[in-house]
């Protein structure tokens, strides 16, 4: 089969397009034929390694859509089911292995496309919305990066749940526009975010801050954190760690909450199919959707990389087969 085999850490040269063997599957574990599979940000930390010296060579990927063509006797799956999955080795590739438990079926008028789009995105903006933030509708929230892909579920799920205020960050504000239309109530630059975040909500701050880009952001999302406030952590795409001391928190009863999607996956795969079947329901009747940015070939997926690294798109960008 076909596949993108990484043999060195660097920039988007190092991804080829090769021939490997198909892999073999085990115990509970699903072959799966991959007609589509999306390119996000950790995809690029791995390439670089920043996310880990990983053992090389390796195939990239955390997400497919496919169809079954492999499974156990006693499976809950059966040949040519249409699933989601996170695979075991990389999504990178014609045909990849899954763990049942990490393996979700699709119904028929979901389109491959946007069924690749969302499992990452979606199970984890799901999850830091309502098990994490916990949100309600009488909140104010802080949504960074969200014009990205998991930005653009997180700001549609805060719609759809009937949060009050939502304002969300971008790195260019030509993104704006497109953040609104996907319910966004304000939106500002990483540059204003603060003093627009008191301003709109009469100095009181905001009830939570979701931040996926650490660095200074971090610091920045304190200083406009409501009393009782949650800032949610769950990644540093800025490169950088984001600070903050004690005293940031015990004087004004806020907390600050981690969450790890590929954790999660790792250590309590249960935890997921509940929140995958429910986000399947909202794609299926249209009630969110997730642009789709471009789509390349497999074979060019250094092109998709260098797309996402430009941070010059909105939604998600996909590789088909």
């Amino acid at each position: 089969m076909k596949a993108i085999v990484q043999s060195e850490f660097g920039d988007a040269s190092v991804l080829s397009y090769s021939d490997v063997e198909t892999p073999e599957r085990g115990n509970k574990e699903c072959l799966i034929k991959v007609a589509f599979m999306s390119v996000n940000y950790a995809d690029i930390k791995t390439r670089i390694g920043i996310k880990g010296k990983g053992n090389l060579p390796l195939i990239l990927g955390l997400d497919v859509a496919g169809t079954v063509v492999e499974v156990d006797a006693k499976s809950p799956f059966s040949i040519g089911d249409r699933v989601i999955a996170f695979p075991k080795d990389g999504a990178y590739a014609e045909y990849v292995i899954a763990n049942e438990q990490l393996v979700f079926k699709i119904p028929d008028n979901l389109p491959f496309e946007q069924a690749a789009a969302m499992p990452t995105v979606s199970i984890l903006s799901y999850m830091l919305l309502h098990e994490i933030g916990q949100i309600r509708e009488s909140d104010s929230i802080v949504i960074h990066s969200a014009a990205g892909g998991v930005g653009s579920m997180l700001v549609q799920l805060a719609r759809l749940s009937g949060v009050q205020k939502i304002l969300g960050t971008v790195g260019n504000i030509e993104k704006a526009s497109y953040v609104k239309k996907l319910g966004a109530d304000v939106v500002c630059t990483y540059e204003t975010f603060t003093a627009e975040v008191l301003k709109q909500t009469n100095n009181q701050g905001a009830n939570i801050i979701f931040d996926s880009v650490a660095g200074d952001v971090t610091s920045m999302s304190l200083d406009c954190l409501a009393l009782y406030g949650t800032l949610v952590q769950f990644g540093n795409s800025s490169g950088k760690a984001g600070t903050f001391k004690t005293s940031d928190v015990h004087s004004s009863c806020r907390n600050i909450k981690g969450f790890s999607l590929g954790t999660t996956r790792k250590h309590n795969p249960r935890r997921l199919a509940p929140i995958a079947e429910r986000v399947i329901e909202l794609f299926e009747s249209k009630q969110i959707i997730l642009p789709i940015a471009q789509v390349f070939h497999l074979s060019d997926a250094a092109k998709a990389h260098k797309l996402v690294e430009s941070r010059n798109y909105e939604g998600k960008v996909l590789l088909r087969v």
